[in-house]
């Protein structure tokens, strides 16, 4: 698979934003102490669900599945984060921001046709 540095940075920063957005709706969309637990939480959980699923042998990763799934599961997954990360910043009021982040996806997932063959082929 193909994927050019750009298009990797792009995705890895992808990742980070969609973290921010998720802890971002977390801490306005609750109040009192909520808020601090969603603002931690999500993003939290979000990684944990990144970093454990996953396709055995996928060539964008380490390769590594902690728990190995199929890959519509996995692009399913993906998508669920990243796009959520997004609405997290339009939730908080950022709408700017997540209309970027939705297309700067697109874009990237434009980009890894070879990579979303691989994945539905799994």
């Amino acid at each position: 698979m193909g994927n050019a540095w750009w298009n990797l940075t792009l995705r890895f920063l992808l990742e980070l934003a969609a973290l921010v957005g998720l802890g971002i709706a977390g801490w306005s969309l609750s109040g009192g102490w909520s808020r601090w637990v969603l603002a931690l939480a999500l993003p939290v959980i979000a990684a944990a669900l990144w970093g454990t699923f996953a396709v055995r042998d996928d060539p964008s990763r380490s390769g590594r599945a902690p728990v190995p799934v199929p890959g519509t599961v996995r692009l399913v997954l993906e998508l669920v984060i990243l796009f959520g990360g997004a609405s997290g910043f339009y939730a908080a009021g950022h709408t700017t921001t997540s209309i970027v982040i939705a297309l700067l996806i697109a874009i990237s997932y434009a980009f890894s046709l070879d990579r979303l063959s691989w994945l539905l082929k799994q």
